[in-house]
């Protein structure tokens, strides 16, 4: 008996304690610089669902290749201003590269 009733002191202690406690958890905003990147409206950028052959013919060929790589493959197809992601043959995202100072 004597041990039911320290187990139930000791919940509603804790329970106590964390309702207490509850008034001085708050989130805290962060804001984090974005930088000097480029805005995605002023640059033509590829669509999603694009072929590479379709890009290759409005954009001309990357400067830089990379991959695939994984399952499903995935590769990277680097251009002066921006980036494209294609997974197997067709653009899954395109990126603006960051605007050096």
């Amino acid at each position: 008996m004597k041990k039911k009733s320290n187990l139930r002191t000791a919940l509603g202690l804790a329970a106590l304690l964390t309702t207490g406690m509850a008034p001085a958890l708050h989130a805290e905003d962060l804001t984090i610089p974005v930088g000097s990147q480029a805005d995605r409206n002023t640059i033509s950028l590829p669509s999603n669902g694009m072929s590479q052959a379709s890009v290759r013919q409005r954009w001309g060929n990357p400067k830089d290749i990379r991959g695939p790589v994984g399952q499903p493959p995935i590769s990277q197809w680097h251009y002066a201003d921006f980036v494209v992601y294609f997974e197997r043959d067709l653009v899954m995202h395109a990126v603006v590269k960051r605007q050096k100072n």
